[in-house]
């Protein structure tokens, strides 16, 4: 059974490869949002089984938009997995308390891509 993710990153080039990285292996079903309020209410309406959410946007940042997810019944039970191009201990420390279920770091593997997400929301 495909699994459904929302992909939230203001970068065309970045969420366009990490879509076909992850339709590629034929185990996501790939929604796709430019900023975090698209997020947002793309996440409340089509209920993805897991969010792939940008760290540093414009606008609402993806750690606001991780927070407003979370106070949302309706989304604060989608898995959440950070991307971000921080790649300082301290920083991915900071990521990991905010009680996500993983951090990839940018630029990631897409061969290990889905592998990863599997992992992190099973």
């Amino acid at each position: 059974m495909m699994k459904r993710i929302l992909i939230i990153d203001d970068e065309d080039d970045i969420r366009e490869a990490t879509q076909v990285c992850l339709e590629v292996t034929g185990e996501w079903e790939v929604l796709t949002a430019s900023s975090g309020n698209e997020g947002l209410m793309k996440a409340e309406i089509e209920r993805p089984d897991a969010i792939l959410l940008d760290v540093m946007m414009p606008g609402m940042d993806g750690i606001t938009t991780f927070q407003e997810l979370q106070t949302n019944p309706a989304t604060q039970h989608i898995p959440v997995i950070l991307l971000t191009a921080k790649a300082q201990t301290a920083e991915q420390r900071e990521l990991t308390q905010l009680n996500v279920v993983a951090v990839i770091t940018k630029p990631y593997d897409p061969f290990s891509l889905s592998a990863q997400l599997n992992q992190a929301i099973t």
